[in-house]
């Protein structure tokens, strides 16, 4: 038959009330992490803080990445007036560019015509 050696160590009555926890706080499961989400408020009230800090342009993180996203969204492409504006005037100055090419070679082919 085998033996075996027991050991039992005692505390009295103050040092196992320090040493033991006798509140059964493992035994309870930690309560959830309550997660507050941002609501839409929160998030402009953010935006409007933080403008200035958020770099123009960039593919993340930017305002210019801010307004392909939004305009992917709601498919529109944003075009300001100052550029309708600029295309319209290129427009024109290209126009009267090909007026003047037109003139400049009716003035020539009507100047080698009379040499003849």
């Amino acid at each position: 038959m085998d033996k075996f050696n027991l050991n039992k160590t005692l505390f009295n009555k103050k040092d196992y009330q320090k040493t033991i926890n006798t509140q059964f706080t493992e035994l309870v499961p930690p309560p959830p992490e309550v997660v507050i989400e941002p609501t839409v408020e929160d998030f402009f009230q953010l935006y409007d803080q933080l403008f200035f800090e958020i770099p123009k342009n960039g593919n993340t993180n930017s305002h210019e990445y801010l307004v392909k996203r939004s305009s992917e969204y709601i498919n529109e492409n944003f075009v300001s007036e100052e550029f309708l504006a600029l295309i319209e005037e290129v427009t024109d100055l290209r126009e009267q560019l090909l007026d003047a090419r037109k003139e400049i070679a009716d003035l020539t082919i009507s100047g080698s015509n009379t040499n003849l």
